[in-house]
């Protein structure tokens, strides 16, 4: 029976001693606040929503209204910044950083897009185009619209239009009775013997103001 029991004890203990011991977790690498702000490298200005994304991975972040942006990423990152109407850049975390926080002031590059040159013509065909050109209805010039506006015949219509205001009736009504009161008693004069009108009704007669328009 001890026999049994020894040979029990020998055959656990040796299967715990021949099992394989587990290997070392690998040291985790140290992490870097990452922040800095995205500028226009011939502006100086800040360059919003510019993506910063760590190469071949999806982490990252956008930059804000000012440019400003800031993420945990690990030194020997390649970080690549990429943004509409600029060219893409990219940035290597020092990999000897003995510090938890690393800035960048990122210059930014404009891409210029050229693009030839597109005629686009509302008609489809010549022979319509010709037509319409000839048709087209040209508005008036300043000089033209001035020479309008002042034309001496359309200026007297336009003033034979206009009613008398209030100010203007009144001083016609204090007139009036002025009239009344000066002529009381007497004979108002008569203007069918006044020379300066009949010369005035002549001179309107001869320029033609008396025709009806």
């Amino acid at each position: 029976m001890r026999a049994l029991f020894l040979l029990f004890f020998l055959a656990v203990a040796g299967t715990g001693f021949a099992q394989p011991k587990t290997p070392p977790a690998p040291p985790r690498k140290p992490v870097v606040q990452f922040s800095g702000v995205v500028v226009d490298a011939d502006s100086l200005q800040p360059v919003p929503f510019t993506a910063v994304i760590i190469q071949n991975t999806h982490r990252g972040t956008f930059a804000d209204v000012s440019g400003y942006f800031s993420f945990v990423a690990q030194p020997g990152d390649t970080i690549q910044f990429t943004t509409l109407g600029y060219k893409d850049n990219s940035f290597v975390i020092p990999d000897t950083l003995k510090q938890t926080r690393y800035s960048l002031i990122q210059l930014m590059k404009r891409d210029t897009y050229e693009l030839r040159e597109a005629v686009i013509y509302p008609w489809p065909t010549k022979e319509q185009f010709k037509d319409a050109f000839l048709k087209l209805d040209i508005p008036d010039d300043d000089l033209a619209r001035a020479q309008k506006n002042l034309d001496q015949q359309a200026m007297l219509i336009g003033v034979a239009s206009i009613g008398a205001d209030g100010s203007s009736n009144f001083r016609s009504g204090m007139q009036q009775q002025s009239n009344k009161m000066y002529y009381a008693g007497q004979l108002p004069p008569n203007n069918l013997l006044n020379p300066v009108a009949w010369s005035r009704f002549v001179k309107a007669w001869r320029s033609g103001a008396l025709k009806k328009q």
